[in-house]
Protein backbone atom coordinates (compact mmCIF):
# COMPACT_ATOMS: atom_id res chain seq x y z
CA UNK A 1 0.00 0.00 0.00
CA UNK A 2 2.80 2.41 0.83
CA UNK A 3 4.52 1.82 -2.51
CA UNK A 4 1.26 2.43 -4.35
CA UNK A 5 0.59 5.58 -2.34
CA UNK A 6 4.07 6.87 -3.04
CA UNK A 7 3.63 6.28 -6.75
CA UNK A 8 0.35 8.22 -6.77
CA UNK A 9 1.61 11.05 -4.54
CA UNK A 10 4.74 11.55 -6.64
CA UNK A 11 2.82 11.42 -9.93
CA UNK A 12 -0.07 13.68 -8.90
CA UNK A 13 1.13 15.62 -5.88
CA UNK A 14 -0.56 15.36 -2.52
CA UNK A 15 -3.53 17.50 -3.48
CA UNK A 16 -4.05 15.71 -6.80
CA UNK A 17 -3.83 12.23 -5.28
CA UNK A 18 -7.07 10.43 -4.50
CA UNK A 19 -7.58 7.56 -2.08
CA UNK A 20 -9.57 5.79 -4.83
CA UNK A 21 -6.54 5.84 -7.11
CA UNK A 22 -4.20 4.76 -4.31
CA UNK A 23 -6.49 1.81 -3.45
CA UNK A 24 -6.72 0.84 -7.11
CA UNK A 25 -2.94 1.07 -7.58
CA UNK A 26 -2.43 -1.00 -4.42
CA UNK A 27 -5.01 -3.58 -5.59
CA UNK A 28 -7.03 -3.22 -2.40
CA UNK A 29 -10.47 -1.86 -1.71
CA UNK A 30 -10.87 1.65 -0.40
CA UNK A 31 -12.26 0.35 2.96
CA UNK A 32 -9.12 -1.81 3.36
CA UNK A 33 -6.95 1.23 2.70
CA UNK A 34 -8.89 3.22 5.31
CA UNK A 35 -8.47 0.38 7.84
CA UNK A 36 -4.73 0.99 7.71
CA UNK A 37 -4.72 4.74 7.20
CA UNK A 38 -7.63 6.85 8.49
CA UNK A 39 -6.94 9.63 5.98
CA UNK A 40 -4.89 10.57 2.95
CA UNK A 41 -2.84 12.87 5.19
CA UNK A 42 -2.08 10.03 7.62
CA UNK A 43 -0.95 7.90 4.70
CA UNK A 44 1.29 10.69 3.41
CA UNK A 45 2.77 11.29 6.87
CA UNK A 46 3.50 7.56 7.25
CA UNK A 47 5.43 7.63 3.98
CA UNK A 48 7.23 10.81 4.94
CA UNK A 49 8.23 9.38 8.33
CA UNK A 50 9.49 6.20 6.69
CA UNK A 51 11.70 8.05 4.20
CA UNK A 52 12.99 10.64 6.66
CA UNK A 53 13.89 7.88 9.10
CA UNK A 54 15.81 6.00 6.40
CA UNK A 55 17.56 9.17 5.23
CA UNK A 56 18.49 10.17 8.78
CA UNK A 57 19.93 6.72 9.45
CA UNK A 58 21.85 6.80 6.18
CA UNK A 59 23.29 10.28 6.78
CA UNK A 60 24.26 9.65 10.40
CA UNK A 61 25.76 6.32 9.41
CA UNK A 62 27.91 8.00 6.76
CA UNK A 63 28.90 10.78 9.15
CA UNK A 64 29.94 8.27 11.81
CA UNK A 65 31.57 5.80 9.41
CA UNK A 66 35.06 7.18 10.03
CA UNK A 67 36.94 9.64 12.19
CA UNK A 68 38.90 10.98 9.21
CA UNK A 69 37.08 14.21 8.34
CA UNK A 70 38.10 14.18 4.68
CA UNK A 71 36.67 10.68 4.27
CA UNK A 72 33.68 11.68 6.41
CA UNK A 73 32.69 14.55 4.08
CA UNK A 74 33.11 12.28 1.07
CA UNK A 75 31.00 9.53 2.65
CA UNK A 76 28.18 11.92 3.52
CA UNK A 77 28.03 13.45 0.04
CA UNK A 78 28.13 10.07 -1.64
CA UNK A 79 25.44 8.68 0.68
CA UNK A 80 23.12 11.59 -0.06
CA UNK A 81 23.54 11.17 -3.81
CA UNK A 82 23.05 7.42 -3.57
CA UNK A 83 19.83 7.89 -1.61
CA UNK A 84 18.46 9.99 -4.44
CA UNK A 85 19.79 7.65 -7.12
CA UNK A 86 18.32 4.57 -5.45
CA UNK A 87 14.86 6.02 -4.96
CA UNK A 88 14.23 9.36 -6.61
CA UNK A 89 10.52 8.96 -5.83
CA UNK A 90 11.30 8.96 -2.10
CA UNK A 91 13.34 12.12 -2.50
CA UNK A 92 10.61 13.80 -4.56
CA UNK A 93 7.98 12.83 -1.99
CA UNK A 94 10.06 14.25 0.84
CA UNK A 95 11.50 17.42 -0.68
CA UNK A 96 9.23 18.35 -3.59
CA UNK A 97 5.78 17.77 -2.16
CA UNK A 98 2.98 20.28 -2.54
CA UNK A 99 2.34 19.73 1.16
CA UNK A 100 5.61 21.19 2.50
CA UNK A 101 3.76 24.12 4.08
CA UNK A 102 1.64 21.79 6.22
CA UNK A 103 2.61 22.25 9.88
CA UNK A 104 3.27 18.55 10.52
CA UNK A 105 5.18 18.08 7.27
CA UNK A 106 7.38 21.14 7.77
CA UNK A 107 8.03 20.10 11.39
CA UNK A 108 9.18 16.67 10.25
CA UNK A 109 11.44 18.17 7.59
CA UNK A 110 12.91 20.60 10.10
CA UNK A 111 13.54 17.75 12.54
CA UNK A 112 15.44 15.88 9.83
CA UNK A 113 17.42 18.98 8.80
CA UNK A 114 18.21 19.85 12.42
CA UNK A 115 19.25 16.31 13.35
CA UNK A 116 21.56 16.00 10.35
CA UNK A 117 23.02 19.52 10.62
CA UNK A 118 23.48 19.25 14.40
CA UNK A 119 25.38 15.99 13.99
CA UNK A 120 27.69 17.72 11.50
CA UNK A 121 27.97 20.73 13.82
CA UNK A 122 28.98 18.51 16.73
CA UNK A 123 31.92 17.16 14.73
CA UNK A 124 32.89 20.64 13.57
CA UNK A 125 32.70 22.11 17.08
CA UNK A 126 34.78 19.29 18.56
CA UNK A 127 37.45 19.47 15.86
CA UNK A 128 37.71 23.24 15.43
CA UNK A 129 36.72 24.55 18.86
CA UNK A 130 34.36 26.98 17.11
CA UNK A 131 31.43 28.18 19.20
CA UNK A 132 28.41 25.89 18.81
CA UNK A 133 26.30 28.51 17.00
CA UNK A 134 29.02 28.99 14.36
CA UNK A 135 29.43 25.23 13.99
CA UNK A 136 25.66 24.86 13.59
CA UNK A 137 25.65 27.42 10.78
CA UNK A 138 28.43 25.50 9.03
CA UNK A 139 26.53 22.24 9.60
CA UNK A 140 23.41 23.71 7.99
CA UNK A 141 25.51 24.99 5.11
CA UNK A 142 27.10 21.61 4.44
CA UNK A 143 23.79 19.76 4.77
CA UNK A 144 22.16 22.27 2.43
CA UNK A 145 24.98 21.89 -0.07
CA UNK A 146 24.40 18.14 -0.17
CA UNK A 147 20.64 18.51 -0.52
CA UNK A 148 20.51 21.26 -3.13
CA UNK A 149 23.31 19.90 -5.29
CA UNK A 150 21.89 16.37 -5.21
CA UNK A 151 18.47 17.69 -6.22
CA UNK A 152 20.07 19.47 -9.17
CA UNK A 153 22.00 16.33 -10.08
CA UNK A 154 18.71 14.44 -10.21
CA UNK A 155 17.48 16.93 -12.80
CA UNK A 156 20.42 16.10 -15.10
CA UNK A 157 18.75 12.75 -15.87
CA UNK A 158 21.98 10.78 -15.75
CA UNK A 159 23.99 13.17 -17.92
CA UNK A 160 26.43 13.55 -15.05
CA UNK A 161 27.75 10.39 -13.42
CA UNK A 162 26.72 9.99 -9.78
CA UNK A 163 30.27 9.41 -8.55
CA UNK A 164 31.59 12.40 -10.50
CA UNK A 165 28.81 14.64 -9.16
CA UNK A 166 29.16 13.58 -5.53
CA UNK A 167 32.97 13.84 -5.78
CA UNK A 168 32.76 17.40 -7.13
CA UNK A 169 30.56 18.48 -4.24
CA UNK A 170 32.66 16.57 -1.71
CA UNK A 171 35.80 18.36 -2.95
CA UNK A 172 34.08 21.75 -2.81
CA UNK A 173 32.82 21.08 0.73
CA UNK A 174 36.11 19.62 1.95
CA UNK A 175 38.20 22.48 0.58
CA UNK A 176 35.97 24.89 2.44
CA UNK A 177 35.50 23.13 5.76
CA UNK A 178 39.09 21.89 6.02
CA UNK A 179 40.22 25.53 6.38
CA UNK A 180 38.61 25.79 9.80
CA UNK A 181 39.39 26.74 12.52
CA UNK A 182 39.28 30.26 11.29
CA UNK A 183 42.25 31.44 9.32
CA UNK A 184 44.34 34.16 10.92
Amino acid sequence: MLAAAQEVFVANGYHGAAMDEIAETAHVSKPVLYQHFPSKRDLYLALLDRHLSALTELMLGALNSTTDNDERVQAVMRAYYRFIANDDQAHRLVFESDLVNDVDVSARLETFNKTFADAIAKVIAEDTKLPLLEAQLLGRGLAGMAQVSARYWLETDGNLDLDVASDLIYRLAWRGISRFPKES
